[in-house]
């Protein structure tokens, strides 16, 4: 999707404050020629960001550090899953020692 009709569906977003966004690393996106193209997580990121900047009135020098914050989470999330699927693909015994490491760490 190009920038313009990213901007399409955000009745406050002009094509300006998005290619910034763009610049700032907020927001990828492929370039294609003197377009700028969007796929469909870059969207999403998109609106992520639209939401901080109007409905949360997170101001810009904050934005990046919220953002980054939130991708660590994302990623310790798919690292927990991976962790979580590969432990409840161990024995029983294994599992069990595991979860009782765990609690005596207060886990």
């Amino acid at each position: 999707m190009r920038l313009e009709a990213v901007c399409l569906l955000f009745t406050d977003l002009d094509p300006v404050e998005l290619a910034d966004w763009v610049a700032q690393g907020w927001v990828r996106a492929e370039p294609d020629g003197d377009a700028l193209v969007f796929q469909a997580i870059d969207v999403a990121r998109v609106r992520l960001v639209h939401d901080l900047r109007r409905a949360m009135a997170v101001d810009a020098e904050t934005v990046g550090l919220v953002l980054a914050l939130l991708d660590q989470v994302y990623a310790l999330r798919g690292r927990l899953g991976a962790l979580s699927a590969a432990l409840a693909d161990q024995p029983e015994m294994v599992r069990a020692a595991v979860l009782d490491a765990m609690a005596r760490r207060g886990g």
